[in-house]
């Protein structure tokens, strides 16, 4: 008998509140890497109406103007008309950022301690962190998020063109994906709301959408007569970003991850350097999982670490190729073991984190990216995974 389901999963543009806030607080990360590689940063945005707080715990040896990056990445993301109650240039900014805690500092640092067991670098806190990946896609990423982010993408695009004048920031975009034996068929369903201009009409809107970024962008043979699309179904959607709804840095972790088709720690990623082990850690899950999957070691894989704060090793390895992995789970296990290292150091190290990259990662998803600079991508230990395997 088929198993045959029904999955879905979202996106948001660079102009949802949200992803403002996540914005906001990588690029302050970044201008802290651009200047000293071993700045601790934990950078939490706010933003509403008007209004952008930033908070959280900083220390760098970085020397730049904090509002002037602020004013910049609001900027890049779009939000300049004049009738835009949240302005880039107009915005009042409250900055509550303090120095990293010493006690937090002692377990990250590589050094010896009071009361701490090793003088290696520790993680930055305790907790969970999971990789996925599947061969549904040519990123080996779930095809519902992929869908959603490819919507997502080529919107902003046109907007930020140009050519296309009454689209504005916020947005978001949702696919649902029908499966029969885990394998995708069909699209059954494509929901995209966009900010736009006060002048523009309904009809207008849905056949722009529907037309030049939907059929565009997703494949034409999962798109059927019965596809059912939803343009900004509520019928008007002028009121948008940060006058519309609050923001808040790492809200939205599973649009950043595989949108809840692997399953999330708790962790945000945005606004936090590789020390912390929330991003790094899932950043390192995600390129062991995906290397398995190109291995053809398995079709899906998820791999799970969990951290104790001031620690070295992981307190646990576990990796679950839901039944389709070509030998068992405990070995496929040991491989990981054998072939990657996954101390926090050894991770930085290994995957190059201390750079300003992290806002090439800000919006439409972490993971499943065709850019060298993130090297979580690389498919680089197949070989050796193989011959671990084989071993």
């Amino acid at each position: 008998m088929s198993k045959r389901y029904i999955f879905s999963s979202e996106s948001v543009g660079e102009g949802h509140p949200d992803k403002v806030c996540d914005t906001i607080s990588d690029a302050i990360l970044d201008a802290c890497l651009a200047q000293d590689k071993t700045s601790r940063v934990a950078c939490e945005t706010f933003v509403k109406s008007n209004v952008v707080v930033v908070g959280g715990e900083i220390t760098t040896k970085a020397d730049f103007n904090y509002n002037d990056v602020i004013r910049a990445a609001i900027r890049e993301i779009g939000y300049t008309h004049d009738d835009d109650v949240f302005h880039a240039d107009k915005v009042f900014i409250n900055n509550y950022l303090t120095r990293q805690s010493p006690d937090i500092a002692q377990g990250v640092d590589a050094r010896k301690a009071r009361g701490k067991k090793t003088a290696e670098q520790g993680a930055g806190d305790q907790g969970l962190m999971f990789g996925y990946a599947c061969d549904e896609t040519p990123e080996l990423m779930p095809a519902p998020i992929m869908f959603a982010h490819r919507v997502g993408r080529e919107l902003t695009r046109i907007r930020k063109s140009g050519k296309v004048k009454w689209l504005r920031p916020d947005a978001k975009s949702q696919v649902s994906v029908e499966y029969v034996d885990d394998k995708p068929v069909r699209i059954t369903s494509v929901v995209v709301s966009t900010q736009h201009a006060a002048d523009v009409e309904h009809a207008a809107i849905e056949k722009f959408i529907i037309d030049r970024i939907v059929r565009k962008v997703l494949p034409k043979k999962l798109l059927t007569r019965d596809t059912q699309f939803l343009i900004n179904p509520t019928g008007r959607f002028v009121v948008g970003g940060p006058q519309g709804d609050s923001g808040l840095t790492g809200r939205k972790i599973i649009v950043d991850t595989y949108g809840g088709m692997g399953r999330h720690g708790g962790g945000a990623f945005s606004g936090k350097d590789p020390s912390k082990v929330d991003r790094s850690a899932a950043y390192m899950g995600r390129y062991v999982a995906k290397n398995i999957v190109a291995a053809g070691l398995a079709s899906r894989c998820e791999v799970q670490f969990a951290y104790a704060i001031g620690h070295p090793n992981p307190v646990s390895v576990c990796v679950d190729s839901f039944g389709t992995g070509v030998v068992a789970d405990e070995a496929l296990t040991a491989a990981v073991e054998k072939v990657f290292s996954l101390k926090p150091a050894d991770i930085v190290k290994q995957l190059d984190l201390l750079r300003p990259i992290y806002l090439k990662t800000t919006n439409y998803g972490h993971f499943g990216k065709d850019d060298p600079a993130i090297t979580w991508e690389r498919t680089d230990k197949v070989a050796a995974l193989r011959k671990a395997v084989k071993a």
